[in-house]
């Protein structure tokens, strides 16, 4: 298996274990085109969610704070937001590692 493959593929798979700092390490020290790519792609997928879990942290403080014996509809519909969004985002990751790796 080719050595671009695998850093590709594993730039997806670090969502599991490395998050976005393996992804950016490979992007800056690669020197092949594609794998730059598959490394810019995943690092951008990585920090999705990051970039949108203040919205919940904003959410929490909302709500807790100028609602008093209410529902809490604004952080129950932010942490369904975000869990649906890092549900795809995993998703989206494997498929694209794995497509990576059967790739001719």
């Amino acid at each position: 298996m080719e050595t671009r493959k695998v850093l590709s593929s594993l730039c997806y798979f670090s969502i599991f274990f490395a998050g976005f700092i393996f992804p950016l390490a490979v992007y800056l020290a690669t020197s092949d085109e594609g794998t730059k790519q598959h490394a810019k792609k995943s690092l951008f997928s990585h920090l999705i969610p990051l970039i949108l879990t203040p919205l919940l942290v904003f959410a929490v403080f909302h709500d807790f704070t100028a609602q008093q014996n209410t529902i809490p509809v604004f952080t129950i519909i932010s942490i369904i937001a975000l869990t649906l969004l890092w549900l795809i985002i995993v998703i989206w990751n494997i498929i694209k590692g794995v497509k990576v790796l059967t790739a001719e």
